[in-house]
């Protein structure tokens, strides 16, 4: 069995539907509120009631993550999943049979799935930095032992490419599905985080003692995703015995949101969102200047036709910010919204198949049969 583990605000135009923009939605929000200040943060949140979707095992307790052991067998290339840490656990990624990465990965033969669980920000976490994140990714990577094939899911995927330039010689394959790299082509995250005046961002910091309340979020929410939304983010038919079994799955993960450390959320918005430090060659990880260009690994990019938080062109133009040769990059689109990249039946039927075939593929035998 798998392991359990006041001032009336004004509507904020445009409200952004999918979970993962809350951070930057919130900030919005924030400027037309008058909250009073906490004079304490939140506490870590409880472990999600959710079980999960893939049987597992704790194999690492870190600050930051505990690193999920999802593997069938002790043999064979290991795959990490690298979650999003942005509001929401990491039951995104393993979320439903049929809505499952780790499941897609596993049935494609990969039999050897981690997963990191990123935990939500207690009072004692507020500093702790994306250096912080990437330091504990490390140690996860030599648990496992590397060189492993690492796969980034939204901002999951800038950290693994942080990371796999850091780290080139640990990383065989890089997998990045819907992921914000360069920020200079336009996108609703971007807009959002540059939208507002910094010290925004610094207050809404401050109100959480340190951390960014998740539970705040929710409060201030003021358009929570429709059955619709649901459906399009799923792409499964919610009528049903089966539909509204899944529909009350995703509504509990909905309202199960994470805290998130205030040093990382800020280092976030002003140098990845705002500064684009990433994509410009500008971004110091781990004590040294990262240059996309050490990125040499073959490299997957999965971009949604119909994602306007991480827009295709945005997705794929990661492409040419790599040294990876060209004959070494594949890429996929699919009819599919942000969330449907990593939750949707009809991604999970086309898409990733596609990604654990070129996982276990040997790319110089595949290239060699097509020339």
């Amino acid at each position: 069995m798998a392991e359990k583990t006041g001032k009336q605000l004004r509507a904020p135009e445009p409200v952004p539907d999918d979970p993962l923009l809350w951070p930057f939605a919130a900030a919005r929000i924030a400027m037309d509120a008058c909250f009073g200040w906490l004079e304490r943060g939140p506490s870590e949140l409880a472990d999600s009631s959710l079980p999960w979707t893939t049987p597992n095992s704790v194999a690492l307790e870190l600050a930051t993550m505990r690193l999920r052991n999802c593997a069938r067998t002790g043999a064979g290339q290991p795959a990490l999943v690298c979650a999003p840490y942005a509001l929401h656990r990491a039951l995104i990624a393993d979320f439903a049979p049929g809505h499952s990465v780790v499941q897609s990965l596993q049935n494609g033969g990969i039999d050897r799935v981690y997963l990191t669980d990123w935990r939500s920000a207690a009072p004692d976490m507020r500093y702790l930095s994306i250096d912080s994140y990437l330091g504990d990714l490390n140690v996860a990577i030599d648990e496992i032992g590397a060189p492993v094939d690492l796969v980034g899911l939204c901002q999951g995927g800038w950290l693994s490419l942080l990371y796999a330039a850091r780290f080139p010689a640990k990383v065989r394959r890089l997998v990045l599905a819907g992921a914000p790299v360069d920020l200079s082509i336009d996108s609703r995250l971007s807009q959002l985080a540059r939208n507002a005046p910094e010290m925004v961002y610094d207050q809404l910091v401050a109100r959480g003692g340190g951390n960014v309340s998740g539970e705040e979020m929710l409060r201030l929410w003021s358009k929570a995703p429709s059955r619709d939304d649901i459906a399009t983010a799923l792409q499964s038919d919610l009528s049903g015995e089966d539909g509204a079994a899944l529909l009350a799955r995703f509504e509990r993960w909905n309202a199960e949101p994470l805290n998130l450390p205030g040093t990382y959320y800020l280092e976030i918005v002003n140098w990845i969102f705002r500064e684009n430090r990433i994509a410009r060659g500008q971004f110091t990880a781990l004590g040294r200047g990262i240059d996309l260009k050490d990125v040499k690994a073959p490299v997957f990019l999965l971009a949604g036709l119909d994602d306007d938080v991480v827009p295709a062109a945005q997705a794929l133009a990661t492409a040419g910010l790599l040294g990876t040769p060209p004959a070494f990059i594949a890429a996929a689109s699919q009819p599919s919204n942000h969330l449907g990249l990593f939750m949707g039946a009809r991604t999970h039927a086309h898409a990733w198949p596609r990604i654990a075939e070129w996982l276990r593929d040997d790319l110089p035998g595949m290239l060699a049969r097509r020339a």
